[in-house]
């Protein structure tokens, strides 16, 4: 599809991939073409299964043996000596030459790729000493050097700091630069802004353009969100099942798409200048092309319906009360266990959310969002302040009644893969947490009760026997939901729980919230960085910044006449697709 040349940096020529399941070889790339010049940004762009990230391991020579088998096709480096290397020819010794110093990976998930039993600055400091060849002082005042470039807050502390002490959004600047530490000619970064706010979203963006324009690197970006893409990438490829569907320069594909597919994934992300009663996702645009006339997918809630809503809502009791609640981390402590300073995560906040409402709670990472979130479940335990749920001082119940009262509330979090377990089947996963809290009679109750679950959340009855690994992200995303709504609570925290989703699965999985919420009339919390999934889920939203809140007020207001600085700062970072 591409035109090959040798002067491209890369070059992937009529690649073919095939992944081996249940005795089959199924095709997972099917006749890729693409290349990348030096200091040119190539973005791919598709949903998950599509073969973006296929495609950047095959590059990488990191495709799983013997599960994987590349069928066709040629991937050639071209190193700044004008060498020209064939990397699938490439053996594993022979990779360690590129993998980190001429090319370099940025993943998704940081928490895998970073050692859990080795402190952050030394995961960097390794990096340097093995492709510099750095003295350790030199390593370490590089490395801090990184950590500040990448724009991380307390470049010391983060130095000595393991991976789990750090926010999802640190963990991957972290791996950003790791990734940057020897300056590669290719970089490849596999959705390395999922996670993130969108502050440090756009940071990261212009920290990796600017990285660009003065080393001369060429970038392979893969995201499943358009709207990202579009500010970094020069040119987009567009993938789906395997194939390239569309590709084009990155302007011209934004104004002019072609390929109903493009045109989904536009339509799928939440829009902020109108409010839809219901996201379109891919497969329903895809449906609505061929019925012209169907404009419901595009159904705008009016503000007459919006202020019978809000009307209803708030005359409805407090389901929910924070008094001045504050959450107290140590960060330092004396020989003796004694704590001499303490890190406010959550600082005198005090809020109300009444009974079927959702409140939006937005800000970057570290802001005090989640703690807040786990401390009004009593996850975690607040230093001072009431927390009343349901009539309930949480703050003072005694265990054996918050353990009867746990049924009543629950946590969708972000990683669905890590809040499930993998030795437990999707069934006993369902089961099991009614059966501790006595709900239903007996196992053959439970399992139908689960087999409507799964049916609720839009996943199939068989399911119900296959483990938590063999579904994709989405599929177990809405498994996290059914298991939340086993116990039929009246309040449910979604803590991130679509953010590490394609554009169109958070479309179904944000579609299916808002349903269940009608059916079941449940009270929502909706803690996340990206301010436009907030602003689409709420009914009124919470600004946090250092354990504060700073503004609060209906979404749709804060979101067109905010009143603090740092909620206009969040708003003009959000990515835009027109």
């Amino acid at each position: 599809m591409e035109k090959k040349t040798k002067k491209n940096l890369l070059d992937v020529a009529g690649l073919e991939v095939s992944f081996h399941s249940d005795g089959k070889w199924f095709k997972a790339v099917d006749k890729v073409s693409l290349h990348i010049d030096r200091g040119e940004t190539l973005g791919i762009v598709g949903e998950s299964g599509s073969g973006k990230s296929v495609t950047a391991l095959s590059v990488m020579g990191l495709l799983p043996s013997p599960a994987a088998r590349i069928d066709a096709g040629e991937v050639t480096f071209t190193s700044e000596n004008s060498e020209i290397t064939s990397l699938l020819r490439l053996t594993e010794h022979q990779w360690q030459k590129f993998r980190g110093k001429q090319i370099s990976m940025i993943f998704q998930e940081p928490m895998t790729s970073l050692n859990p039993v080795m402190r952050c600055g030394k995961q960097v400091m390794e990096v340097l000493t093995l492709h510099e060849k750095l003295s350790p002082k030199e390593a370490a005042d590089r490395t801090l050097h990184l950590f500040e470039e990448v724009r991380l807050p307390r470049i010391r502390e983060m130095f000595t700091a393991w991976p789990h002490q750090l926010s999802g959004g640190q963990k991957q600047r972290v791996m950003i630069a790791m990734a940057m530490a020897c300056h590669p000619s290719l970089l490849i970064a596999d959705e390395p802004t999922t996670a993130l706010d969108v502050t440090v979203q756009k940071t990261i963006l212009e920290l990796l353009a600017e990285l660009q324009q003065k080393h001369g690197i060429g970038i392979l970006f893969i995201s499943h969100d358009l709207a990202v893409v579009r500010t970094i990438a020069h040119r987009i490829v567009v993938m789906n099942q395997g194939k390239i569907v569309e590709s084009g320069e990155t302007e011209a594909l934004f104004t002019h798409p072609r390929h109903p597919y493009t045109k989904g994934l536009l339509a799928c992300r939440p829009p902020l200048d109108v409010r839809l009663n219901r996201l379109p996702t891919v497969s329903g645009f895809l449906e609505q092309e061929k019925n012209q006339g169907d404009q419901s997918l595009f159904a705008v809630q009016s503000e007459e319906e919006r202020k019978k809503h809000l009307d209803t809502i708030y005359r409805q009791p407090v389901f929910l009360s924070l008094d001045k609640v504050t959450v107290d981390f140590p960060t330092r402590k004396n020989w003796l266990g004694k704590t001499l300073k303490v890190l406010k995560a959550v600082d005198q906040v005090s809020l109300d959310v009444y009974s079927g409402e959702t409140l939006g709670l937005v800000g970057e990472s570290g802001c005090g969002k989640t703690t807040l979130g786990r401390a009004v479940l009593a996850l975690i335990t607040t230093s001072s302040g009431t927390v009343k749920l349901d009539g309930h001082d949480l703050t003072t119940t005694h265990r054996s009644l918050l353990r009867k009262l746990r049924k009543n509330f629950q946590i969708i979090f972000q990683d669905p893969y890590s809040s499930l377990n993998p030795r437990l089947t999707v069934g006993s996963c369902l089961t099991e947490p009614m059966k501790v809290h006595g709900i239903l009679s007996g196992s053959k109750q439970r399992k139908e009760r689960a087999m409507q679950l799964l049916r609720k959340v839009g996943l199939e009855e068989s399911h119900f026997y296959r483990y938590p690994h063999e579904f994709s992200g989405g599929q177990r995303q809405r498994i996290c939901i059914a298991r939340a709504l086993a116990l039929q609570p009246k309040f449910i925290v979604c803590d991130e729980s679509v953010s590490a989703l394609d554009i169109s699965v958070q479309a179904q999985v944000l579609n299916l919230l808002n349903d269940l919420k009608k059916e079941f009339g449940f009270t929502y919390i909706f803690i996340s960085h990206d301010l436009s999934v907030v602003k689409f889920m709420s009914d009124r939203m919470v600004v946090m910044k250092d354990g504060k809140i700073v503004e609060s007020g209906d979404a749709d207001q804060v979101y067109h006449h905010p009143v603090n600085e740092y909620t206009r700062q969040l708003i003009e970072a959000i990515p835009q697709t027109n």
